[in-house]
């Protein structure tokens, strides 16, 4: 799952992040980086904006940019071993799809 269809309230871990070249870096620059934990604070009138608390503070991003982010809603689970010992693993959608993965995805 993306991170714009984590519901609010919900706090899920960073599996990749997608994007090219300067938003990818931005994005990691802001500190979305894989395995850190993100909770959707809340969200504009108009749905767009999202703010994040992540890292202890709060970021604002826009919906397209959190598309490009691919979280786990079970995020205890996924920072202690990663996707390979999750039972969900045959049925995850917090992997980016092959063909949407950028060569650039950190994982």
């Amino acid at each position: 799952m993306t991170l714009d269809q984590l519901p609010i309230g919900q706090t899920a871990a960073i599996t990749a992040v997608g994007g090219q070249g300067a938003l990818r870096c931005r994005l990691l620059d802001m500190g979305l980086t894989p395995r850190t934990l993100v909770t959707i604070r809340k969200t504009a009138p108009m749905g767009d904006p999202i703010e994040l608390h992540i890292r202890s503070y709060e970021l604002t991003i826009r919906l397209e940019d959190a598309r490009t982010i691919w979280v786990c809603p079970q995020p205890d689970q996924f920072r202690g071993a990663g996707c390979e010992s999750c039972p969900r693993q045959a049925s995850c959608d917090s992997v980016p799809p092959p063909l949407q993965q950028s060569r650039e995805v950190v994982r």
